[in-house]
């Protein structure tokens, strides 16, 4: 079996990390696989990947050391002249804008191509009008399209009509994630946690009023909101206001983050929307109890429609706040919730799980009938 892999570029970002996953779980069974970054030029991969995964820069290939306006006009050409030289099995696509290049260099090759939306495009921002309107054109053209939930699917087939295929396959855990523990407080203090960009979409604010309205009943508890962005002066401000300086704190990015989850009581999303919730994932399988908030898209079905974290109205700050307090207040619900959580989750998400899934796509477009070389 013999799979390109297109992507954005393998600097960081959700998309690279799941594709970087797939690519060395695929490696490791002996296949080959070319990841192929299409829109940056050579640099690190920040991932770790199998050693026979084969990187490729489309940016770095012969013929695009040019001028801007040359580069742009031989891209289109070079994309596909790699693809005939890759001579793949299938070719896999992440993003919209590198899903409708590679659809529209690969017509007349013969060769399958998957593309995969990475967020829901109902709420996603990422499309402007013109690769909106070029995806409602060609996603046609492709054997199958891969969404990471049920709502981003129906979202797709308004937006992407005559669709031949399409499937809900999820990102799959992390290789390396620890072992779940459950709550990983320790000593007197407890704390909830988030991670995630300090940006509008997040709703930290309204997180952060959650916890002001419980934090005189539970003086042993504290916020970290883990992440860096254009909200932290207002937030940093909110939280001034509040008089809570030392109980709220914004420790900035890490590069720990299972960690800092590992760390934590108590997991909270309070996002308007997600495309699909990695780091609640991560923190369900850790044994983490989490409170979200029931945005689209991936809360409900990460938990099960509330059977694995407590789910929360949209815009329902009390609600909100009331959750918090049920398990800040409840260590044996803590736990319980957190170990069902990590059972649930490791059993839906983890890696074979994902490639099984990935296994019946490739098959149902014809990806994996061998093939004479």
């Amino acid at each position: 079996m013999k799979i390109l892999f297109c992507v954005s570029s393998m600097h960081g970002g959700g998309a690279e990390r799941v594709a970087a996953t797939l690519s060395s779980a695929w490696a490791e069974r002996g296949w080959e696989v070319t990841l192929l970054a299409t829109y940056s030029g050579r640099g690190d991969c920040v991932y770790p990947l199998h050693s026979a995964v084969k990187v490729r820069w489309l940016a770095d290939e012969p013929g695009m050391r040019a001028g801007r306006m040359v580069r742009t006009l031989r891209k289109p050409l070079l994309l596909r002249h790699v693809l005939r030289q890759e001579a793949p099995d299938v070719i896999v696509s992440f993003l919209t804008n590198v899903n409708v290049s590679v659809l529209l260099v690969s017509r007349g090759l013969g060769v399958p191509v998957i593309v995969s939306e990475r967020t829901n495009p109902a709420v996603g921002s990422s499309a402007g009008r013109l690769l909106r309107w070029l995806r409602r054109m060609v996603y046609r053209w492709s054997d199958m399209a891969v969404v990471q939930t049920e709502d981003a699917g129906a979202a797709l087939r308004e937006r992407a009509p005559g669709m031949r295929r399409l499937a809900v396959i999820p990102n799959p855990l992390p290789s390396g994630l620890p072992e779940a523990a459950g709550p990983g407080g320790q000593g007197e203090r407890r704390s909830v946690v988030a991670l995630g960009r300090l940006a509008d979409v997040k709703r930290f604010d309204r997180l952060i009023e959650a916890f002001a309205s419980l934090a005189g009943r539970h003086p042993q508890w504290d916020l970290r909101i883990w992440g860096e962005g254009p909200m932290r002066a207002a937030l940093q401000a909110q939280i001034e206001h509040l008089g809570l300086q030392s109980r709220v704190l914004l420790p900035g990015r890490t590069d720990t983050p299972w960690q800092a989850l590992q760390q934590a009581d108590v997991f909270a999303l309070t996002s308007r929307a997600e495309g699909f919730p990695n780091a609640m994932l991560e923190a369900m399988a850790l044994g983490l109890p989490c409170v979200a908030v029931d945005c689209p898209s991936g809360p409900r079905e990460l938990s099960q429609d509330g059977e694995y974290a407590l789910l929360t109205p949209m815009d329902d700050d009390g609600a909100l706040a009331a959750n918090l307090g049920r398990l800040m207040e409840d260590a044996q619900l803590r736990q319980s919730l957190g170990m069902k959580a990590a059972a649930s989750v490791r059993a839906r998400y983890g890696l074979p799980s994902v490639l099984a899934q990935w296994d019946g796509a490739f098959d149902a477009v014809g990806g994996m009938k061998e093939r004479q070389r």
